[in-house]
Order: structure tokens, then sequence, then C-alpha cells
């Protein structure tokens, strides 16, 4: 055991514990079931003595889960202890997990009793316990801010009593890793001398952003398991991740030199079963599980990525179930990664285009923020239409009720800029009037006029498609932006350029 960490899951406990979650028992039997084939050593599947409903749901996580220890929680009085041992007793490794808080605080204001009542009662809950069951776990409630001789007391007397694990809770988290790892290294040093078999563990919340830290600096000071829940959800602020806290130990396998049994590959699918069911969201920014955990938009990160991965990712994205890295086409991106998002939907384009393309996703990207592969192609359809002799650069428009639609339209021309103005039926009328005029054509007709969503959401992308006719010849153009008017001026461009093409359709 010296170099394994058990992984002790309470997410069916602690984690539903969480202000809005509600978990019923084909919820629960779900999540206990992913957690085996996850690898979790233990289930902590609830606490019994709340409710009836949570009773019924340990007791189906312990009849229908297979494989992990299942664990119940119970306070150090005898009606909890019989409870959760109802409730785990047809597992096939039922463990009683027993709590009795022993800070000043706790047992001043919340127990009302002093050091020898608590002494005593401890004694007497685990040897209640463990009259019915092999597996006990102790915690010293509140363990972080105890008085550390009263703490180590209590605990010495769990063991005495025949307890196989004592977890230290950092309740409130308020430990720091310095004084937390210090805190385990003193209490695996006095009770592994009492018997050499006894575990330690870890329950760190994340009050101040620190459970992960601290349960990882318990690690290193010898604590061999972790109590973590998915995601990191939990009472208050949450507790340590079990995602964060399982890869850094495999990551930094260098440092901790510790293992363990979690098959890191089924983690994203973990999170995202246990983000349904729950209805808490996984931040995007969310260490290994988030959407963004293994996506680059930088381009100095994308291109370093390109040459090889290892540059800005320490772990691989099929590690932990994730798709591959994932280039995120946005403002911030370069043009490796823009050529690299062409070459995976098969387009390649001369200097010229490459560079015009990339100066339409630039301008884009400025407004929308980040760009699909549906919208790299109609950037791409779209500007390679337009290497043309008269390039639209901006638009703007006024009318109303009691005021025509009014448009004028700037372009480029040989390198020097026109502006133009037309009126029309509506703000796109008079667009198209206005490039005509640019393009000194004679006014088209509009034989098919189409507006396609490239992407939805507040910041959705149009592509419009057009047809117009110049005496008996047809012209196609498509345009692509956040903006359908903008769109459809740059459709019109890209049919009036084809049209001008042609010398005989000019005045």
């Amino acid at each position: 055991m010296q170099n394994r960490v058990i992984i002790f899951d309470t997410t069916l406990r602690d984690g539903e514990q969480s202000p809005g979650i509600a978990l019923d028992a084909d919820d629960k039997v779900a999540i206990a079931n992913q957690l085996a084939r996850l690898g979790a050593d233990v289930i902590e599947a609830g606490f019994p003595i709340a409710s009836d409903g949570d009773f019924l749901a340990v007791q189906r996580v312990a009849r229908e889960v297979k494989g992990p220890v299942i664990a119940a929680l119970a306070r150090a009085i005898p009606e909890d202890i019989d409870r959760a041992w109802e409730s785990i007793k047809d597992a096939e490794r039922p463990r009683i997990h027993v709590f009795l808080a022993t800070s000043a605080i706790h047992m001043e204001h919340k127990l009302r009793m002093t050091e020898e009542d608590v002494v005593q009662a401890a004694a007497a809950a685990v040897a209640h316990a463990r009259s019915l069951c092999d597996d006990i776990e102790f915690s010293p409630e509140d363990g972080s801010r105890s008085d550390m001789d009263f703490m180590l007391r209590v605990c010495r007397t769990a063991v005495e009593a025949g307890v196989g694990t004592i977890n230290i809770p950092d309740t409130v988290g308020f430990a720091t890793p310095s004084d937390y790892g210090a805190r385990i290294k003193k209490v695996v040093d006095e009770l592994t001398a009492i018997r050499e078999d006894v575990i330690i563990s870890t329950h760190c919340h994340n009050d101040l952003g620190l459970a992960v830290a601290n349960a990882l600096a318990a690690v290193e000071n010898g604590a061999r398991q972790v109590e973590v829940a998915v995601n990191g959800i939990g009472e208050r602020a949450g507790n340590a991740a079990l995602e964060e806290v399982v890869m850094a130990l495999n990551t930094r396998a260098d440092h901790y030199q510790v293992e363990t049994a979690i098959d890191t590959t089924q983690l994203l699918e973990t999170s995202r079963l246990v983000s349904r069911l729950t209805g808490y969201p996984v931040q995007y920014n969310k260490a290994v599980v988030g959407r963004n955990a293994f996506a680059h938009e930088s381009g100095i990160h994308q291109h370093g990525v390109l040459r090889e991965r290892t540059t800005y990712e320490i772990m691989d994205p099929n590690a932990v179930g994730q798709e591959d890295t994932k280039l995120v086409l946005g403002k911030h991106s370069g043009r490796a990664a823009f050529g690299d998002a062409l070459k995976h939907i098969n387009i390649n384009l001369e200097d010229e285009d490459f560079e015009a393309a990339f100066v339409r996703f630039k301008q884009l990207a400025d407004r929308k923020g980040e760009i699909g592969e549906e919208g790299l192609l109609a950037i791409v359809h779209d500007q390679v239409d337009h290497l043309d002799e008269v390039h639209f650069l901006g638009w703007m428009a006024s009318g109303g009720d009691s005021q025509a639609p009014e448009a004028t339209v700037l372009v480029e021309r040989d390198g020097k800029k026109e502006s133009h103005e037309a009126s029309g039926d509506g703000m796109v009328d008079a667009i198209f009037g206005a490039l005509s005029v640019a393009f000194d054509l004679p006014r088209a007709r509009l034989i098919d006029y189409r507006v396609d969503p490239v992407s939805l959401g507040a910041d959705a992308m149009a592509e419009v498609k057009v047809l117009v006719q110049l005496r008996e010849k047809t012209f196609t153009g498509t345009g692509t932006s956040t903006d359908i008017v903008e769109a459809s001026a740059r459709a019109f461009n890209g049919a009036l350029n084809k049209a001008a093409r042609d010398s005989a359709y000019k005045k």
C-alpha cells in the first residue's frame, strides 16, 4: 500500500449535499455504476439516516453495484450506525463511516460535549460499528481546526477499537497545504506506530480554492486514501475534484511516486454523467474535463501544438476520454492554425487566396469570437469568390417609415477606396443598387435570394446566396457575416464581379 492511493468517491453523499441537487435512486445507481467502471475503490453512497429516500437509494447501490467498497455515513450514535448498516449490509464489500467533531468550536456550540465525552462517544461508536461490520472508517470532523493532541487522542482511541481507516477532514476548507501536510504526517507517524496497517485519509473542502492542493500535500506526507467528488461538487465551494487529483498523481508520477486504480479514459464520461444528473454545469475552463481543457486559441500556442503537442499540453486528451486537441479558431488564432483547419476540411488555397481568406476570417473572428467548421467553409467560399476587381469594404444605410432607405457602400478598386450611394425598397435593395453604381453596371434583376444560418446563438453567422440576371445571363454570389445586410452585400459583390468580367454587360 505504500505506493497505492485509494480513491474514495463521495459524489453521492457530500456531492449530493450541494444546494439544488436531489438525486433519486435511479440516478445514484447510474452514477455508482459509472464510478465502478471508472475504478473508484470506495463509493460513499449516502447518509441513510437523513431520509427514507436516501436510505433506499443507498440500499439499491449496495445491492446492485459490484466491485467497489460501498460506504454509508453515520454520526457517532447507535441509531445512525444501525441505519447505515441496514442500508449497506447486502453489499459485496460494505463499510460504515463514522464521524464525530473534535474541534473546540464544534464541541462547544454544536455537540455541547466535553473532551472526555467525545473520547468516550468515539470509542463506543466504533465498537458498535465493529460489532456489525468489519470495515470501519472514522473521521474527526473539523480535523484541520482541532487541537492536534486532542484529535490524535480520539484517533488513537478509534484505532485501538478496530478502525481500519482514519480520515482527517478539512471540513470547512480552512487548511493550507503546508500545515495540512504537516498535520497528516503527524497523524501517519503516530497511528501507524500503533498499527502499521491503518490507512490515513484526506477529505478536503474548497472554500479557499485549496482542496486539491491540500489533498496532494497529504499524499506527499503519507496519506493513502483521498476523498474526492466528481467535478469537485459538494457542500459550499465543493470538494477536491476526483479528476484533478487523479491526473495530478498520474501526470506528476515522477514527483508523487504513487498510483491509483482509476481508468482515466472514463473521466470525461463520468464528469458528463454527473453534470447531467445533478444539473450542475462544468465550467468551460475546468481542469481535465472542461470544454476548453485541451483547446487552444492563441496563435503562438496553436503553432507550437501543431509542431509538437507537448509544447503546450502536459496531458494527452485521449488519456482522460477527451477528443483530440482542439485548435479553436478565434481572433487570437494565427495562420498555422487557420491552415491546419483548412487541411482538416480538405481545402487547399494558393498564397493569394489563402491570405485573403485569412484576413476575412480575422475580421469575422473579431466580432463572432469562435469560428466553427461550417463558418470556415463559408468564409473560404465567400472570399475566394470575391478576389476580384471590386472588393467590398463596408456599408452604411438609413431609412424608415417616412423615408426611403438609402445605402452607401465603400469599395476598393485598383488599390483605391471609393464610396457609392443609392436608394431602394429596403436596406438590402439599396445596398444592391449602390453596388451596381460602384460596378458601373446596369441594375441587375434579383432572381433568387436565400439566407441560411451557418451557426446559431447570440453570435450567429449567416450565409446569403443570390442569383442575379443581366439580360440573358445569370450570376451567383455568396456572402457570409454575422450581419445579414453585410452578408447580402458580400453576395451581391461576388455576383457583380462575375458579371463585370463579361464586358458585354458593361455600359
